[in-house]
């Protein structure tokens, strides 16, 4: 079986496949997704990707940080090295830290950042296997918790020792909306890059010390609803903002294991999303 993993994973990393189908092959290969998850890592010296004539290898690893109601579990990634790099949070959607949000952390990580993705239900035992279970156990959070959960994640990787102490936060649906509550409660935050998500109280939104960015799905009418008020009390702070409506897509548009998944929307907002992490956090 090693071999075909090996094959399969050199046939995503060279471009020939792409990562879903990639993900949808190793899948068949080991028996399943989640062994697929478990496999990953270990393929051919885990993530890797061509940089030119090198090759940028990522550490990946589940660690803890302390949070408001306690060690909040998370994956981490980061390339290997010594450099000191930006961090940058990924807030996964509602039914927990799937393997689909594992792999946006190791992109992210790609990109030049050490990337965190915390486990929203730490405080209930974690995600479970069961995505349907996740969701419901997603609405047994407490919200304000779960809010400084996030911040305090904030402080983890302004501190870590391979960063730079710049740090941003991304998040998708239900992850979309605490990005945006991360935003307003944490001043050291530096940028933040909403997918989809519920917006704030327009009276939250001058606590907002990040520069922000915000995507959304042309076809969403309920989050789609609170973008005028939500621009508007932008422009009121000065807040530095640009917002990007994604017509003809569905909200989830980014997430290539669901089928509203838009790979045109998905590659443009990921490139403006990396893009203005560069810009504003450095890397």
């Amino acid at each position: 079986m090693k071999r075909k993993v090996d094959e399969l994973y050199e046939e995503y990393r060279t471009g020939n496949v792409s990562r879903r189908e990639f993900m949808k092959r190793l899948a068949l290969v080991t028996g399943g997704t989640a062994a697929a998850v478990v496999i990953l890592p270990g393929c051919n010296g885990a993530s890797t990707r061509a940089k030119g004539s090198d090759a940028l290898k990522l550490i990946n690893e589940f660690i803890t940080y302390p949070g408001a109601s306690g060690d909040i579990r998370a994956y981490l990634s980061m390339p290997e090295g010594k450099e000191k790099l930006p961090g940058v949070i990924v807030i996964h959607e509602n039914r927990g830290l799937v393997p689909h949000i594992q792999d946006v952390n190791r992109r992210m990580a790609m990109e030049g950042f050490i990337s965190l993705a915390p486990d929203a239900l730490s405080p209930l035992g974690g995600t479970p296997e069961d995505q349907d279970k996740g969701r419901e156990l997603i609405g047994q959070l407490d919200r304000e918790e779960t809010i400084r959960n996030f911040v305090a994640a904030v402080k983890y990787l302004e501190t870590h020792p391979r960063s730079t102490g710049k740090v941003g936060c991304t998040g998708f649906c239900w992850g979309g909306a605490m990005t945006n509550q991360v935003a307003v409660n944490s001043p050291e935050l530096d940028a933040a890059v909403p997918y989809y998500g519920s917006t704030p109280a327009p009276e939250d939104v001058p606590k907002i010390k990040a520069k922000m960015m915000a995507h959304y799905a042309g076809d969403d009418e309920r989050i789609n609803a609170g973008i005028p008020a939500f621009e508007e009390a932008l422009k009121q702070a000065g807040i530095e903002y640009e917002i990007f409506i994604y017509e003809g897509t569905r909200h989830a548009f980014n997430n290539d294991t669901g089928d509203r998944y838009n790979k045109e929307a998905a590659d443009l907002a990921w490139k403006r999303t990396t893009d203005f992490f560069r810009e504003t956090l450095g890397s």
